[in-house]
C-alpha cells in the first residue's frame, strides 16, 4: 500500500494489475461473493439520460458517507456533475436503479470501500467522505461501438476514483489514457483481467478511455466496470 500511495502522490494516478489488487483487496476481507457480485451486472438498467442518444450504457448507483471506520448507505439520491465537468450528460439530477442491497454490502464491496478508505486517506486526510458507487455495462454491437467515456477526456469533480474491471467479453480496445490539465499524456493502459484497476487523483489529472468494439460483430460484447468516487465532505 505505501508504495502505491507514493506512485499516486508522484504521477496523480496508478495502474495496478488483478492478482496485486485481488491481495490489497482481501486485505480488507475475502472476496466470497465474487461470483454473484459480478453476475449483478447482469441485472442493470438503461442509463436513459444519455445525451448522444446512446441505449449502449447500463448502470445502478448508490451513495454513501464513509468515515475510517463506518460506512453508512444514504437514501436514494440523484448523480448530479456540473457542466464543467461532463459537458455532454452533466447540469442535470440524474436517478439511476439503486444498487441492490446484497451487492452494496457484502464480502466484495466491503473490502472495496476498506481499500478505498484506507488508500484515498493516506492520500487526502479528512473526517468523512462522501462517497458514490456506480455499476456500468457498456456494450457493443456491430456498427455501434459502445464509449465508456462518452464525455470525453475528463475530471468527475471528486477528488480520487477507482476504476475496477469486472469482467468484459467480446470486445477489443477500451484503452484507458491519463493526461494532466494541461492535456499532456501521462499513460495509457488497457483493463483488460478482472480485478484490473485504475486509481486516479481527480483534482490532478484527466482520464479517458476508447470505445470499445465487439470482436465478432454477430454478438453483443461488453465490458463491465466498477467505479467508486471519494469527496471529501466539507
Amino acid at each position: 500500500m505505501i508504495d502505491l500511495t507514493e506512485t499516486i502522490r508522484s504521477t496523480g494516478f496508478a495502474f495496478v494489475h488483478a492478482d496485486a489488487m485481488r491481495a490489497l483487496l482481501e486485505a480488507g476481507g475475502p472476496l466470497t461473493d465474487w461470483e454473484a457480485f459480478a453476475a449483478s451486472w447482469d441485472d442493470l438498467g438503461t442509463d436513459t439520460y444519455m445525451a448522444d442518444g446512446g441505449r449502449y450504457r447500463k448502470r445502478r448507483h448508490a451513495a454513501f458517507r464513509v468515515y475510517a471506520d463506518a460506512l453508512e448507505r444514504l437514501p436514494p439520491q440523484p448523480h448530479y456533475q456540473s457542466r464543467d465537468y461532463n459537458q455532454l450528460n452533466g447540469g442535470i439530477e440524474r436517478w439511476f436503479q439503486p444498487v441492490l442491497p446484497a451487492v452494496a454490502s457484502g464480502p466484495t464491496m466491503t473490502a472495496v470501500f476498506r481499500f478505498c478508505s484506507s488508500l484515498f486517506g493516506s492520500l487526502t486526510p479528512t473526517r468523512a467522505w462522501f462517497a458514490e458507487m456506480h455499476q456500468f455495462r457498456i456494450e457493443a454491437r456491430a456498427g455501434v461501438d459502445g464509449k465508456p467515456t462518452p464525455e470525453g477526456m475528463h475530471r468527475d469533480g471528486v477528488d480520487h476514483v477507482l476504476v475496477l474491471l469486472i469482467g468484459r467479453r467480446n470486445v477489443r480496445s477500451g484503452e484507458t489514457s491519463v493526461h494532466d490539465l494541461t492535456g499532456r499524456p501521462l499513460g495509457s493502459f488497457t483493463l483488460a483481467q478482472p480485478l484490473d484497476a485504475a486509481l486516479v487523483d481527480d483534482t490532478r489529472v484527466m482520464h479517458g478511455v476508447t470505445p470499445v468494439e465487439p470482436v465478432d460483430p454477430g454478438e453483443v460484447g461488453f465490458r463491465d466496470v466498477l467505479v467508486v468516487t471519494f469527496k471529501r465532505e466539507s
